[in-house]
């Protein structure tokens, strides 16, 4: 702290002391004239103003607290001067009790309003119309309250004490007694701030001098005047000054509550004045004004307490509202807004402890499709459009549930029949395009039965096992759950299980099938295939596992050690037979490895590693793989980018299209194996083998339209290979031309057909 307050304060707190000694001596007819008392004032007001102005220029006061301030410094100066006037004329008449001059009287009074106006406009960080009424309640009964005391027991016995006090002097003491009263309310409802709280207590409190200076004149009469002026007014700009010090040295105050007491407080003061007009025989005017005061100040109470009251019922209101959405919001569905799992299970096992129930499971087909290639805002508005759907659907039979994802569910108590009618409702519900984009939502359903008392996992885990059935027989159905339909699903996850362990074991094998030159009969390429060489079971199908590795997500590492596989092996193949002994190492690629956002870093690190020239890869892909959507399709171009080519596989089934072709980068087609069987036949057979042969013209034609190179498929005698060679056809693949081998075998055909050819 700087030397400015503490010299301040020590100048007030002297003329205090200083007067207060004087005044003692005076008494016991010390020195000076009575006069001497009416300089303490106007000499500690301006102390205390300079002390004010000190503070505005040390100080980086904020806007508020510097408007507040500089009020109180001009009412300050104002005090100062307009009893500096009061001396003069004290001195001039030597009088005990002298006239108070009008001027004197007008600064001072308004002094006592600019200082009421800035304790006034003081912020008490109260946000809200309703907040702000309920405070201003509040200080109104705090105010009336305390005015009551003050003017019962200190000003009206002042105006009829026997001293003649001036008019001046009574409005000057009415006022401060209005400040004080105003003050105190003003900061009992102050928070944190700009303006410290105890500055502003230290403030309001200066007002209650003149209650002390009533008090004297009621106990002392016209001889009180001498120890008001030279010991009770100098204790205001002392206040002030401690205020200042306050501010001064303040780093915030600490938050605090509102003095929610001071209403009742203010309640017991003025029945303190009510209950002391019962020993007066007449009430006069100042008893109809406390009476008056008083049943004011308890309609304000009366007032008060209904908007607490209202208030208190809103609040109720409120939480019970609040209770019920965060209910609702625990045991609903945010997206959908049906009923969620937790709920699901505790309506479900409420059921069964009173009946049997019904659970039908409802999965999205290809649900996963629409979030990768569409985006995952559309995919929330097909779920939207679901939920919609599937509520109508179920109706009043049962509680339509969102379990989460693309899975959904119903429950339905009693009947059983009712599922299958139901399922019904759901399929036909969705058998056309749903939501604002008009997309198709195909489902399938597993319907479980259980009677009362049946373990709630039990009948979940029967409405799953029928669901998944219900998808393996085509998806777009339902299946009803009977007794060892569990068996083939369990050993499909088991399967999965085994093949993570194989993966960690290194049991998949790559083998590689030759792609033949059909004039010249020399292998000019590969396409890569897994095999599993499972420690028990021998040699297990590709067709068995396949699909297990596509639903578990396994297809994703596993397609990724085929491709650093078949890059190793066609280096060493290139390095061996040199580099015209292959050209095209062909694995085959899943949509679900499409969608892996680390696929192309996977293809760059295995080319990297490997050495292998990226257009020796030809990645080999299924027409419904590259139908996909844009997110494919880009991963596609970049590929092709990259150097990498890509054949379209089995070519001729799907949805293939001359637009197809356009939009797809793609380098080979890949002649289905449908196509190619009976194609020997003669032109005169079957309309079939007609078709069939047309199909394989048509193909060589509009490959050869576009630039691009075909291969024939499955291949399995020679009058296949001939016809296709007649059609144009040059390249081709299948077991009459040649089987899937291990690398070793295919590195001995190489090593015999480079003999050959050098010989």
């Amino acid at each position: 702290m700087t030397r400015a307050p503490k010299l301040h304060l020590a100048m007030t707190g002297g003329i205090l002391v200083l007067w207060t000694v004087w005044y003692l001596a005076w008494l016991a007819g010390g020195p000076g004239p009575a006069v001497l008392s009416y300089l303490a004032m106007p000499l500690g007001a301006a102390v205390s103003a300079h002390s004010i102005y000190a503070l505005m220029r040390s100080v980086r006061l904020d806007r508020v607290a510097r408007r507040f301030w500089r009020g109180l410094l001009i009412a300050l100066s104002l005090v100062a001067t307009g009893y500096a006037l009061l001396a003069v004329e004290a001195f001039r008449q030597q009088p005990v009790l002298p006239d108070m001059p009008i001027v004197a009287a007008a600064l001072v009074g308004s002094a006592f309003l600019i200082a009421m106006w800035a304790v006034g406009r003081v912020p008490v960080g109260i946000a809200g119309r309703n907040q702000r009424w309920k405070q201003w309640l509040d200080r109104g009964i705090a105010f009336f309250g305390c005015s009551t005391v003050l003017f019962h027991f200190a000003l009206v016995p002042m105006v009829g004490a026997q001293a003649n006090w001036s008019t001046q002097m009574l409005v000057l003491l009415g006022l401060s007694f209005v400040l004080a009263v105003g003050g105190i309310t003003k900061v009992s409802y102050l928070g944190r701030g700009p303006i410290d709280r105890v500055a502003m207590r230290l403030v309001g409190s200066g007002g209650l001098v003149g209650a002390g200076i009533a008090v004297l004149s009621v106990m002392g009469g016209a001889a009180s005047v001498i120890p008001a002026q030279a010991v009770v007014m100098p204790v205001a700009p002392l206040l002030v000054t401690l205020a200042v010090r306050r501010q001064w040295t303040s780093t915030g105050a600490w938050p605090r509550r509102a003095n929610t007491w001071l209403p009742y407080l203010a309640i017991a003061a003025v029945d303190i004045p009510l209950l002391s007009l019962l020993f007066q025989r007449e009430l006069g005017w100042n008893g109809d004004l406390v009476i008056i005061m008083a049943v004011l100040v308890n309609g304000l109470v009366a007032v008060r307490q209904l908007v607490a009251m209202r208030e208190n019922q809103r609040l109720l209101r409120e939480k019970r509202a609040s209770e019920e959405r965060l209910r609702h919001e625990v045991t609903h569905d945010g997206l959908t807004g049906l009923a969620n799992r937790g709920l699901y299970r505790e309506r479900l096992g409420a059921a069964l402890d009173r009946g049997p129930a019904t659970v039908l499971l409802v999965d999205l087909d290809d649900f996963k499709t629409v979030n990768d290639s569409l985006g995952h805002d559309i995919g929330d508005h097909l779920l939207i459009a679901v939920a919609e759907a599937l509520r109508t659907a179920v109706g009043p039979d049962g509680l339509p549930v969102r379990l989460g994802g693309d899975e959904f569910a119903v429950l339905i108590e009693g009947d059983e029949v009712i599922g299958e009618a139901v399922a019904e409702r759901i399929l036909d519900a969705l058998s056309g395009p749903v939501s604002a984009h008009h997309l198709l939502a195909h489902a399938s359903i597993g319907i479980a039965t259980a009677n009362a008392g049946t373990p709630l996992d039990h009948v979940l885990r029967d409405a799953d096992v029928a669901m998944y059935t219900a998808k393996q027989r085509g998806k777009a159905n339902y299946v009803r759950y009977v007794g060892g339909m569990e068996q083939p699903v369990l050993a499909h996850a088991k399967l999965g299980g085994e093949l993570r362990r194989a993966l960690d074991a290194d049991e998949f094998k790559v083998w590689y099938q030759p792609i033949m030159d059909l004039e010249r009969g020399l292998i000019i390429g590969v396409e890569s295939l897994v095999r599993w060489q499972h420690p028990t079971r021998g040699l297990v199908s590709p067709a068995e596992f396949i699909p297990a590795a596509e639903g578990t997500g396994l297809i994703v590492p596993l397609g990724r050690f085929v491709l650093r596989e078949t890059c190793r092996q066609a280096m060493a193949w290139l390095a061996e037979f040199g580099p015209d002994a292959l050209q095209k190492m062909g694995p085959n690629v899943s949509v679900r490895q499409l969608h892996d956002p680390d696929f192309l870093g996977d293809v760059r690190t295995a080319l990297a590693d490997s050495g292998l020239p990226p257009d020796r890869i030809v990645f080999e892909l299924t027409e419904s793989a590259v139908l996909r959507g844009p997110q494919v399709l880009q991963t596609l171009h970049r590929l092709h980018d990259m150097g990498v080519r890509l054949a379209l596989d089995d070519f001729g089934t799907g949805e293939s299209s001359l637009s197809l072709l356009r939009a797809f980068p793609a380098s080979i087609l890949k002649l289905d194996k449908s196509f190619v069987d009976g194609i020997e036949l003669d032109e005169e057979g079957t309309p079939e083998a007609n078709a069939r042969q047309a199909v394989a013209r048509a193909v060589i034609q509009m490959a050869g339209a576009l630039g691009l190179d075909t291969v024939a498929e499955g291949i399995e005698n020679q009058g296949q290979a001939d016809r296709l060679r007649g059609l144009g056809y040059t390249l081709g693949q299948g077991f009459h031309l040649a089987r899937p081998m291990p690398a070793e075998d295919l590195t001995r055909l190489l090593a015999a057909q480079r003999e050959k050819v050098a010989a």
